[in-house]
Order: C-alpha cells, then structure tokens, then sequence
C-alpha cells in the first residue's frame, strides 16, 4: 500500500485527528492549562518537528504519533513508572484511525527510531502496559493511545527501566543501533497484524 510521512509541527497538526488537535495532555501538568501554540513554539525552536503523520492510499490520514525529548512533556514527570530519562526522546502517544490498518503504529515507531538515531539521540523511552494474555488487539492498540503492549514495545528493543503496577517505563538504547532490516520489520508487522486476527469459531457439534 502507496504511503507518505509528514513531519508534524504547528501547521501540520491541524490535519492529526481531531482529538490530538488541540490536546495538551502532554504539554501540562496536572490540573494547569497551556497554550499549546505556544509550546509548539518552543518545542520546534529548541528541538524541531515532534511528531510524524502516516498517510495511505489517496492522502488517507491512517496515524499519528507525537514525539520529541522528554522535557517537553511535562505530563510524564507524574505517570505511574515515571519520570522519563533527561537523556530520552519520548513517545508521547500514538492514534491510529483505522481498525484495519493497526500496523501503521509499527511503521509509526520506525519513523521515530529512525529520526532520533540520524539526531544522535542516546534513547528513546515510552509507557508499556503488561495486558493480559489474550487480550484484543482493539484493547491493546486503539483503546489506550498513551500507552503500549510491553510485548510489542520488547519486538523494537525497548526494555523495562522501572516497573509501577503493570505500567513500565520502557527505553531503547540508540548507541550503536544498526538499522532495521526488512526481516525485523517482516517480524514485527506480523506479530502486530496477528494481535488482530479473530480467534476461530469452534464448529457447533452435531
């Protein structure tokens, strides 16, 4: 399938989804507001884009991720496994459009790992959920779009910094990362395409 990355900045967020307009979860802390005009200010003039948008056959927006140093994300200085490492660019959230399509997180998370290496960027954090065995994949990857499935997050290379509850702090060191071959991410998409597949109907006995 025909798809296109584009950087998101103050101009392009206004084509993410509608939720992830306007949503300064990241950009606060508890119980304060913020411009995020203002914040996309900084952020783009301390450290550039700080997010990626995924498009698919006909310019079809399929997903968006937000990413950017952890300092600029002050919400997660007070998340259960928290706070990030100051070293860290960190996956702030991931929204992805369409149920058929729950792979574009995957090609989403390369975006980023790819970036922050040509940055020379030490890391890359995130939250991990531990869900429990046979959880769905709706459950797991549109549900709850802060935080990700430990077992995908593990297929990158990300390992647990702390654990709080089943919440992790999850980093992938960048030092010395070679580039993802296309058998990884072969792995990588499957798994995530399998999370998806219905389990079989048992045939009604006779």
């Amino acid at each position: 399938m025909p798809y296109r990355l584009h950087p998101v900045n103050a101009i392009s967020i206004k084509q993410a989804p509608s939720p992830c307009v306007d949503c300064v979860f990241w950009q606060t802390r508890p119980y304060r507001s913020r411009d995020k005009a203002k914040w996309a200010e900084r952020v783009e003039e301390e450290w550039g884009d700080w997010g990626t948008l995924y498009y698919g056959d006909g310019d079809r927006l399929l997903g968006f991720v937000q990413a950017a140093p952890a300092e600029f994300f002050p919400r997660a200085q007070h998340l259960p496994a928290g706070p990030p490492s100051d070293d860290a660019v960190l996956i702030a959230c991931a929204y992805l459009t369409d149920e058929s399509a729950p792979w574009v997180v995957q090609s989403l998370f390369l975006s980023v790992i790819g970036e922050a290496r040509d940055r020379g960027v030490k890391a890359i954090e995130t939250f991990g959920y531990r869900y429990p065995e046979g959880e769905s994949g709706y459950e797991r990857f549109f549900v709850h779009r802060t935080i990700f499935p430990t077992d995908f997050l593990a297929d990158f290379g990300f390992y647990p910094v702390r654990w709080n509850g089943q919440v992790a702090l999850a980093r992938l060191e960048l030092g010395g990362l070679q580039p993802v071959t296309e058998g990884r991410r072969a792995e990588v998409l499957r798994r995530v395409k399998e999370a998806f597949i219905p389990a079989p109907v048992p045939e009604r006995p006779y």
